[in-house]
């Protein structure tokens, strides 16, 4: 959708959503001081206007002038509002249309008669805007404190991968998965490099970085270049890119610009000491077998871009006796791997985040993302061809987590 459209109408909708919950706030301030009621009404729209210009601001406003700082901090106050809000309509709502099924079977217009407002007293009305502002501070609270702990709550998850055809002298070989660090979302520094410690003690043989490392700017991994720097194997890094690698979200000032910036990231992989793999193979060799890496550039299906070649980046490997694939987003194994190229073992994705939010509680899990994709976290298997998608190291959009903690993935080859 145009900007020119989505812009105003998103702003249009976030006055009414406000508006409704408004009356909510009015109810329950009712009986308290006159000075009391002014001061929250300012606080609510001024809040609301800041929100709505912050929207308008994002998008049409020069990049550099949204500093990371103020870009996180705008879009968790956002989260937080929006999913508060919509706590509060739905309570709010299952009360109006209660109250209009009442007043269709009744035939009377229902009143709050002068006795509501007796000293000592509270209205139906008020407590039922009292019980929906606090059923609202719930997900307020759990959304913050998902910013405060949750964003960095980082999480090893070991998994013993079996691969039929693997050769005996890989057998025992330990790959670490790291995806979608976006670095350009983070606030917490020490906690970030106490996750790549994390990663290190558990001593891998390959690393596996499946794509994000940024949002939109090569210049977002200043800051944190030194400490995945130190992310080292004995046999190697391997990369690949993801789709905010490309910097198709920002305005760039000519297309020279973004050409350069994605130039600029790719020397950065070089620099980090990172295998980028664009379209392209790499053999692990031990005792005369060989084990395939193959790595390609964003495919994904719908809206994200299709930049890849796993064609090319496959030609070559039938020497191999099993192959592995770094692509970052996991829509592609279905698209295209499960599809064509039966002899790829095990293909390593991220991109899902686990939608940042969810539950996960032994093997029972949920999160919005698997509405939107067949594979979202963990391992998923089908005939014989297997797919890991990790939920991710960094964030994006809403600086936190829920139940769905950051995730660096220990395999263990079998």
């Amino acid at each position: 959708m145009n900007k020119l459209i989505f812009v105003p109408f998103i702003s249009l909708l976030i006055f009414a959503i406000d508006y409704y919950v408004w009356q909510a706030v009015k109810m329950a301030t009712i009986q308290s001081s006159s000075g009391l009621q002014t001061g929250v009404k300012w606080g609510y729209w001024g809040f609301t206007s800041l929100v709505v210009l912050g929207i308008w601001g994002y998008n049409f406003l020069p990049l550099h002038v949204w500093k990371n700082e103020i870009r996180i901090t705008f879009m968790a106050l956002v989260m937080i509002s929006v999913v508060s809000k919509l706590f509060i309509i739905l309570f709010l709502l299952i009360e109006d249309i209660t109250r209009i099924i009442r007043w269709a079977f009744q035939g009377v217009k229902m009143r709050i008669s002068s006795d509501d407002y007796a000293p000592g007293t509270i209205s139906r009305n008020e407590f039922l805007s009292k019980a929906a502002l606090a059923v609202g501070a719930v997900p307020a609270a759990t959304f913050a404190f998902g910013i405060i702990s949750g964003a960095h709550d980082y999480r090893v998850e070991q998994i013993s991968l079996k691969i039929p055809k693997l050769p005996k002298a890989f057998r025992g070989m330990r790959i670490a998965q790291v995806s979608d660090i976006h670095t350009g979302s983070f606030f917490n520094k020490t906690a970030v490099k106490g996750g790549v410690e994390m990663l290190m003690r558990e001593k891998p043989d390959v690393i596996f970085f499946t794509g994000d490392l940024v949002n939109n700017e090569a210049k977002e991994l200043t800051d944190y270049f030194e400490i995945f720097s130190k992310l080292k194997a004995p046999r190697g890094v391997y990369s690949t890119l993801g789709n905010h690698d490309y910097g198709d979200y920002v305005r760039w000032k000519s297309p020279a610009a973004k050409k350069q910036n994605l130039k600029d990231l790719m020397k950065a992989h070089e620099l980090m000491g990172y295998d980028l793999l664009m379209d392209e193979h790499r053999f692990l060799e031990e005792s005369g077998e060989k084990l395939a890496i193959i790595g390609v550039q964003n495919i994904g299906v719908g809206r994200f871009p299709w930049y890849g070649n796993l064609e090319k980046a496959h030609k070559g490997t039938e020497e191999a006796a099993a192959k592995l694939l770094l692509s970052h987003d996991p829509s592609h194994w279905n698209a295209e791997v499960t599809k064509k190229y039966k002899d790829i073992d095990v293909a390593f994705a991220g991109h899902t985040h686990g939608s940042q939010f969810g539950v996960k509680i032994g093997d029972f899990r949920w999160s919005p993302a698997q509405y939107i994709y067949k594979q979202w976290a963990g391992l998923y298997q089908e005939e014989g061809q297997q797919l890991y998608v990790n939920r991710g190291y960094g964030y994006l959009g809403y600086p936190g987590r829920v139940g769905m903690p950051p995730e660096i993935s220990i395999f263990t080859l079998s």
